[in-house]
């Protein structure tokens, strides 16, 4: 009953920091992160993203990424893509973008700011093959067998329950689904102290994995994965020097 408590709070941590977060336009970074000063466009650029991507919808760029998770992987004309965390949309547009018309992007986000956000994005610039779904990454609103690609950008960190978010991506998933992930892993272990800050829960640090844990969860609910890169600098230019890094992974579903 502690562990589900604590997982309740940390949601709560997490909801009420993205909601600021879309109310305010900002991205994540914190104080105790180390990157204040920096634009969402410079992050983007920084984590992967042209000039021609953040160009396509730039109010949905927040600067929340730790990489580009449309560079890793071949999207197919009339495919469906789930995104885990969508936020104000950005990479489901540009998801959107490369399964073209008859294809289909799902965002799912748990914090209703940011949902109406997207919804206003693609309403204001006519995706009409993009709709936004409330729900939790551990609880997907999707249908068994029926997504062929899931793509998330530093969210999966968020979630207090990673191996739940896996087993869950790997059901909605098609046989032969694939699944392009950027997200921030530990190369060290926390102190209690930075675990249980808020900030940094919220700035994707404080309820990370070490490497091979996370990796570990991914094998357990049934992927067969692929290290695709892994991003150092990002502890230097996003996170002060924190022992992180952001991890670029393909999983794939037999």
């Amino acid at each position: 009953m502690a562990s589900m408590t604590k997982d309740i709070e940390i949601t709560q941590v997490v909801k009420k920091h993205y909601a600021k977060v879309a109310k305010n336009d900002s991205g994540c970074c914190t104080t105790q992160c180390g990157c204040k000063d920096a634009t969402s466009e410079e992050i983007s650029a920084a984590i992967g993203y042209s000039q021609e991507e953040m160009d396509l919808v730039p109010e949905a760029n927040l600067g929340l990424g730790c990489g580009n998770p449309i560079s890793l992987g071949t999207f197919n004309e009339g495919e469906t893509v789930v995104d885990l965390g969508s936020g104000a949309g950005f990479d489901c547009f540009l998801a959107a973008k490369k399964v073209g018309q008859s294809g289909k992007v799902i965002g799912v986000d748990m914090t209703d700011e940011m949902l109406e956000k997207a919804r206003n994005n693609a309403e204001k610039h006519g995706f009409k093959n993009v709709e936004f779904r409330k729900g939790y990454i551990h609880q997907l609103p999707i249908d068994d067998a029926s997504v062929d690609i899931i793509i998330s950008n530093c969210v999966i960190n968020l979630a207090p329950d990673k191996l739940a978010v896996y087993k869950d991506a790997f059901r909605v998933l098609k046989p032969g689904g694939r699944m392009y992930v950027s997200d921030i892993v530990l190369l060290a272990e926390l102190t209690p102290e930075q675990q249980s800050n808020e900030e940094l829960i919220a700035g994707c640090v404080g309820g990370a994995l070490l490497k091979d844990d996370y990796l570990a969860k991914v094998k357990e609910a049934g992927f067969r994965y692929e290290i695709l890169m892994e991003d150092m600098e990002i502890s230097k230019n996003q996170y002060g020097g924190l022992p992180v890094m952001s991890l670029k992974l393909g999983a794939y579903k037999s």
